[in-house]
């Protein structure tokens, strides 16, 4: 009985995958148990709430996260979380976005072969409608032709590269495409597993006012225009 138990332990042990995770969180609490359930066991939990006016801050605890307090806007929020998660592996992720079986496979295998680039998931909506899977293709074209995923795809990157790219910077809006550019193709990998990220914006704004106001930020951004103007764009 005592191997037995020893066995079991040690296989705890080693289900636990060497990544601590960062989740940036403002009034989340339908959607943040869902996402952290799908994660499984890690190295570390840290969730960073911009001023929930909900119960995610107290879910987030009893779910077992570290939780800190930044200023409002995913750049600050993540900032905050990477600098607490310390050194290693680290995976960025949306609180309404939930992975997919095969993501910590996926994941170990990636980290296995060194630092030296970052990964990103395939997106995917958890909608039935036509129009959701014409936005995952859109977005599939993106990733392939441009190199250029967003954050609701999560994103998996060790800290020395992230030091090296100059870290996450504390934009209100677009930290996702800032940090992304700054990594380029070369350094970035695309992983099959999906992210599955919730269509409830796209269900209230519209399949295509959403979609066209989120391709005129991104327009916004490479004419130069500053984040916190964007994001009043953005809404």
């Amino acid at each position: 009985m005592t191997a037995s138990l020893a066995t079991v332990k040690n296989e705890i042990r080693t289900d636990v995958l060497d990544v601590a995770v960062v989740i940036p969180v403002l009034n989340a609490a339908l959607t943040l148990e869902g996402t952290v359930a799908a994660v499984g066991p890690v190295r570390g939990l840290v969730v960073v709430d911009g001023g929930s006016r909900d119960d995610t801050p107290a879910l987030a605890q009893r779910l077992g996260a570290r939780v800190l307090t930044a200023p409002s806007g995913r750049g600050p929020q993540i900032a905050a979380g990477v600098a607490a998660a310390g050194p290693g592996w680290v995976l960025i992720l949306h609180a309404d976005t939930t992975l997919a079986a095969g993501w910590r496979d996926a994941a170990r295998t990636h980290m296995a072969e060194g630092p030296a680039r970052a990964a990103c998931f395939r997106f995917a909506l958890d909608g039935d409608e036509p129009a959701a899977r014409r936005l995952e293709r859109m977005v599939a074209w993106r990733c392939r032709v441009l190199a250029l995923p967003y954050g609701d795809q999560g994103l998996l990157i060790h800290t020395d590269l992230l030091r090296a790219v100059g870290g996450v910077r504390p934009l209100p809006l677009m930290e996702d495409v800032d940090l992304v550019r700054r990594l380029g193709r070369r350094r970035m990998a695309f992983l099959e597993p999906a992210a599955i990220t919730s269509a409830g914006k796209w269900r209230r704004d519209g399949w295509w006012r959403r979609s066209a106001r989120n391709l005129f930020c991104l327009g916004l951004w490479f004419l130069g225009v500053p984040p916190r103007l964007i994001a009043k764009v953005y809404g």
